[in-house]
This record gives structure tokens, C-alpha cells and sequence, in this order.
């Protein structure tokens, strides 16, 4: 069975669009719930009436989720403990309100929870303004409809999905006892200036739904305040960007029921069956209480033996299976390393070398849930200080038409160098910088972003002032080298 056919077997609702269906599905893959759907566990070859069920019925007993395993990977190497990248601002108000505003809604954990939800097409994060306090929250992409004007900007959201009319009535609807069990399309669209509840109307009925003018209002704010993320990227055209693991889904689907399969096989192995080959004159009745109790019994001219597997089979399995998810996580830019091979510790280069495929999927997602997710919500934070009248409420501190300009994000390295690693690239940059083979600017440069330094030019100011004011000494490097074409020694002094 393959994800075609699985994914056929699941309930669509009609009146949603068909990337519904598909980032739903997608959203399955991600939750571990794909064989669900399934009627049968893994271990019930026989229906009630005695007919075989096929294995493309059975749900299988192994599920490897390697598809969200990448996923996780991915997601922690883009925003985790320690690579969640710093703002960078020319206003220093605005750097302030900012950070300020990262640490009050807990913005890092929501930008890993819309990564890992975005994975499967989009991820859609709503910010609402109560009472001048922001409050970021994340929306499933999958009952939104976006629409973009011709320069790219967002102009409408519409949300719809289904509810139940039990549900409508625990909120505060006013939904007839006969009718709490109907099922009901439940909708709203947010525009540049309002935000449109539409009254909830029976699945059954074709009428357009009428405006809910209480629970409606108007924003006013000049933009929609939704950040929209395309997953990968994605064309311009296109609603939702590329989902993370779709190429791999089928691999992990043969993965697991080889899983099965072969576990399966080993419990069988445990415990065999006995086939007994009887005369033609035996009338006895065979056993069926399992295992070797459990025979069958066959004319004619009796014989007996067990049937079993042997440990070939078992690791002619495990092989299989090792291929299957070396396969899978070439499909998918995962980690290929084995943590129980690495016999000592590895130094940062090593283990970004090691982790190259890890590297490359995450440098793509940065550009998604970087400079087009985490940017354009740091932006819009902004919109909101000019938009509303009396700013914004940021940590009990108000903040009025703060300037975005300079905004950007300061990515960490990808694995903290050691300490000889630092040792040795101070040592190169010293008698790169002595040799007169590049500036003390550049090689401050180079130093800093090694170790993770947010604004190398910055740092470079702070030597030179140091300097400057008598706290730092600059003292001449006296070079010795040889002259490239005549041999003979050189020596001059470079100032440090």
C-alpha cells in the first residue's frame, strides 16, 4: 500500500478546498495517526466469516515516524535553545520593545510550534490587539483561504470549517436542543479593516450566511493582521509552499509493515505451528488453541514438522529496513549519523560536516521562518504601534510609532566551536594579520562571527575606542619571512 491509496480512505468534508484534504493529510503524517482510518490491527489475519484480511487493511503493529523525526531535527537546529537568532535594529527603542515583546508572548516557543505545524504546506500565526497588549496566536492553514493583491500583500483571510452545533451552543450560540447534533459551517474573514464572524448555518443549507453584526468588529489597522509562511519557500503564486517529508511518506509506509512483517515472522518463529501428516484413515479433529497446540492435521501417510523461519530471514529484515531509512532520510536532508559510532568528542566543524544534509534543510528553512515568518511578525509589531492610538503595551511600558528600520536577524553558528578551535583560528588570524595578508578589521570580523558575535563592525568600533582612550595598546609585530623569489629573509614590522 502506498500514500495514494491511504490517503484515499480518509473522510474529506465537502465544501472545503482540495489543499484541505491535502495539508490534513499531511497533517496525519506528521501526528503518527496515517493508519487510523485502518479497521484491523496488524495480528487479525481472519475476519469473523473466516476470510483473509489483506494487509492493506491492517494497521501496522511498528510505526517509525521518521517523517516527523526530521522534522523535530529540523526544527530545533532552526529555533532551538541555542539558535534562536538576535534582532538587529537601527533605533534602539525598537530593539528594546522588541526583545521585550519576544519574552512577554513567548515568541520562541510559537515560532517552533509553527515550524512544526507549517512543515506539512503553511503555517498562518494571528496577532490580535487586547487592550494595547499583543497576543500572537497560531492558526490551522488548512481552513484558511488567502488572497494577495499584485504586490504580494495579504488583503483577505477567510477562515471555514465544521462545527458541531453542541459545540456553537457550549459557546454562548443560541442553538436549539434539536439541532445541537447538526452539523454546522462555522466562518470569519479578516480584511485591512474588519473582521467578519458570519452566523452559523447547517452544512445542508445553501444559502449564503448573513453577518453576525455583534460578535463582527472593525480593526482599522490598514493590513491583515495575519503573518502568512510558506513552508521551503514556494512559488509566488502558490498558496502553500512544499510540504518537508511528502517525497519519503511512501518509503516510511514499506518501512513499517516490513517492520511488522518481520516482527511478526520472529514471534511466529517462537512459537511455530506443527503440521502433522496423518494417514488416510485418521479422523481426529486438529487443535486451535495456537502455537504448536494449534495443527493442522493433513492425509495422508502421516508426517510431522514445524514451520518456523530462520535467523537469515530476521536479518535479511533488518538490512532491508536499515536501507529503507538510509533512503529516508537521504530523501528528506535528515541526520545520517549514528550517535553510537562517534567514539570521542567532536569539534563544531566535525559535527557540521556530519550533520551537512541537516544544514542544508534548515538554511532553506530559515529563509521561510526567518526572514519570511519571524521578520514580517517583528514588522507588523510595529504596524501595530503606529496603527493603534495610544501604541502598544509591551511589558507595562507603552511604545509609539517604533521605527523597523535596519530590522534583521542574527543567525548563531551552527554548532559552538571549541575551545582549541578558537585557539587555533585566533593563532591563523594573528599571523595571517602579522604576515600582512589581511587587515586587523577583517580578521576581527572573521573572529567574531566565529563565536557568535551579533555586529563584528560594532565590535571593531569598540577595539578602536579602546585604543583610542589608552585601554588597549597597539604594539608593532615584528615579521620574519622569506621573499618568494629570491629566498632571502625579509623582516619589517606590521602594527597590530
Amino acid at each position: 500500500m502506498d500514500w495514494q491509496s491511504l490517503r484515499a480512505r480518509y473522510d474529506t468534508q465537502l465544501g472545503l478546498p482540495a489543499r484541505a484534504a491535502r495539508l490534513l493529510g499531511f497533517g496525519r503524517v506528521l501526528d503518527g495517526t496515517l493508519y487510523d482510518v485502518l479497521p484491523h490491527d496488524f495480528c487479525e489475519e481472519y475476519s469473523g466469516a473466516g476470510e483473509y484480511i489483506p494487509l492493506s487493511r491492517r494497521r501496522p503493529s511498528v510505526r517509525t515516524n521518521l517523517c516527523r523525526t526530521v522534522v523535530d531535527d529540523s526544527v530545533s537546529l532552526l529555533f532551538g535553545d541555542t539558535h534562536w537568532p538576535s534582532f538587529k535594529v537601527t533605533a534602539q527603542k525598537t530593539s528594546e520593545a522588541l526583545n521585550a515583546f519576544a519574552r512577554c508572548v513567548s515568541l520562541r516557543p510559537l515560532m517552533v510550534e509553527a515550524a512544526t505545524r507549517g512543515s506539512v504546506g503553511s503555517a498562518a500565526i494571528l496577532i490580535e490587539a487586547v487592550e494595547g497588549q499583543l497576543a500572537p496566536t497560531l492558526l490551522e492553514a488548512a481552513y484558511l483561504t488567502p488572497q494577495w493583491d499584485a504586490l504580494g500583500r495579504l488583503v483577505s483571510v477567510r477562515e471555514r470549517y465544521i462545527v458541531s452545533g453542541k459545540d456553537l451552543a457550549a459557546s454562548g450560540y443560541a442553538i436549539p436542543d434539536d439541532m445541537q447534533g447538526t452539523q454546522y459551517w462555522w466562518q470569519r474573514s479578516w480584511t485591512t479593516q474588519d473582521c467578519e464572524i458570519m452566523q452559523p448555518h447547517p452544512v445542508a443549507d445553501t444559502k449564503a450566511p448573513a453577518v453576525d453584526e455583534k460578535r463582527s468588529s472593525r480593526h482599522g489597522l490598514g493590513f491583515v493582521p495575519i503573518v502568512w509562511i510558506k513552508n521551503l519557500g514556494g512559488a509566488s503564486g502558490d498558496i502553500d509552499g512544499a510540504c518537508t517529508f511528502e517525497r519519503a511518506i511512501d518509503t516510511v509506509i514499506e518501512a513499517d509493515y516490513l517492520l511488522s512483517q518481520g516482527g511478526r515472522g520472529l514471534r511466529y518463529a517462537s512459537d511455530p505451528t506443527l503440521v502433522l501428516k496423518a494417514g488416510s484413515d485418521h479422523s481426529g479433529a486438529p487443535a486451535r488453541q495456537g502455537g504448536a497446540a494449534s495443527a493442522l492435521t493433513l492425509p495422508p501417510d502421516g508426517d510431522a514438522k514445524l514451520l518456523e523461519i530462520n535467523g537469515a530471514a530476521a536479518d535479511a529484515v533488518l538490512t532491508h529496513y536499515r536501507e529503507l531509512r538510509a533512503l529516508v532520510l537521504e530523501q528528506l536532508h535528515g541526520n545520517r549519523a549514528h550517535a553510537d559510532k562517534i567514539s570521542a568528542a567532536q569539534s563544531g566543524r566535525a559535527m557540521e560536516m556530519m550533520c551537512l544534509p541537516l544544514i542544508w534543510l534548515t538554511d532553506r528553512l530559515r529563509q521561510s521562518y526567518g526572514e519570511g515568518g519571524l521578520l514580517c511578525l517583528l514588522r507588523m509589531v510595529c504596524q501595530f504601534s503606529a496603527a493603534l492610538a495610544d501604541g502598544v503595551l509591551i511589558n507595562g511600558e507603552r511604545f509609539k510609532d517604533l521605527d523597523p528600520a535596519g530590522l534583521c536577524l542574527h543567525w548563531p553558528p551552527w554548532f559552538d566551536p571549541t575551545e582549541p578551535e578558537l585557539l587555533a583560528l585566533a593563532q591563523g588570524l594573528v599571523t595571517a594579520v602579522d604576515g600582512g595578508l589581511i587587515a586587523n578589521q577583517t580578521a576581527c570580523m572573521i573572529y567574531a562571527a566565529r563565536i557568535g558575535v551579533a555586529d563584528a563592525s560594532e565590535e571593531w568600533a569598540k577595539i578602536k575606542e579602546e585604543i583610542a582612550n589608552g585601554e588597549r595598546v597597539a604594539k608593532p609585530a615584528d615579521t620574519v619571512r622569506k621573499d618568494a623569489t629570491t629566498g632571502k629573509t625579509l623582516s619589517h614590522q606590521v602594527e597590530a
